[in-house]
């Protein structure tokens, strides 16, 4: 496989999360593997994009006792593990990990992190001096707390910036993909990289009502917009940066509300706005 670039410096905030800085580093990508667990199949949708455009091999994490796919009893086992300490026991691979270099791994975001079949796989595993770029699919966010505790987990490994998507937005997948992939040279093509984001701005009536519009009908986001940044992106959309204030859900009054957090929404040309993911 050709040479690629490890790009640090990464543009789109809806797509990847790291730090910045001019310097690249070179590779050779020898041997890829595309590394999944995905319980409704988003996730398999990411992987299976990710492998297909680089060729790469695709290993699925299987747990030996599936995850029901109703989402209040795999809530309700998810949390019954997390407070006995105990994670599900998973299958084992077919393949080989040492024998690769460069691994993309894949998850869905369950309790802000990435799911217990991938917590159980890094248990038992040192990815030590391996590149590792994480992807992930969530509902409303997680990327960057994922990749945290990953970095948490394995230490050693090169942990790169990650892709990650709403499972609302999943048609946005092959296209987000492709310039995930080419921002860090693994094919070839240009890049668009979107300016940094002005300062912070009070919201006005017209950006308090884009707001709205994305997060309506999201049962999980319950907040006032405060103030706001914007950019232009890609295709000639606007993304905006909105600072919000979580406020009190009357389907759960007893939870409290979560403080300030930041909403990304991407006005497309003739398209209505969509928020791309939330950082709590």
């Amino acid at each position: 496989m050709k040479i690629f670039k490890m790009i640090l410096c990464f543009a789109a905030a809806t797509m990847v999360v790291g730090s910045c800085t001019p310097k690249k580093e070179t590779k050779e990508a020898s041997k890829v593997l595309v590394l999944y667990y995905s319980q409704t199949s988003n996730t398999k949708t990411v992987a299976q994009e990710i492998a297909k455009r680089l060729n790469a091999d695709i290993e699925e994490i299987v747990p030996v006792e599936a995850y029901d796919g109703e989402f209040e009893a795999t809530i309700q086992r998810c949390m019954k593990e997390r407070e006995q300490g105990i994670l599900p026991e998973i299958k084992p691979l077919t393949v080989d990990i040492a024998k690769y270099d460069t691994i993309f791994i894949g998850y869905p975001i369950w309790f802000g992190t990435y799911a217990p079949p991938v917590a159980a796989f890094l248990n038992n595993v040192d990815l030590s001096d391996k590149w590792i770029f994480p992807f992930c699919t969530f509902g409303s966010g997680g990327l960057e707390s994922s990749v945290k505790d990953l970095n948490e987990k394995q230490p050693n490994a090169k942990i790169m910036p990650g892709y990650g998507v709403r499972a609302a937005r999943m048609d946005a997948v092959p296209k987000e993909v492709e310039y995930y992939l080419k921002t860090l040279g693994f094919i070839e093509g240009g890049v668009f990289v979107p300016a940094d984001f002005p300062d912070q701005q009070a919201v006005t009536a017209d950006e308090e009502a884009i707001f709205n519009a994305a997060v309506d009908g999201y049962p999980m986001l319950n907040a006032k917009a405060i103030s706001v940044a914007s950019r232009t992106i890609l295709d000639d959309g606007i993304e905006y940066l909105f600072t919000a204030k979580d406020m009190p859900r009357e389907d759960k009054p007893d939870m409290p509300p979560a403080g300030e957090l930041k909403v990304y929404v991407t006005v497309e040309k003739g398209k209505a706005p969509v928020f791309t993911k939330v950082v709590r």
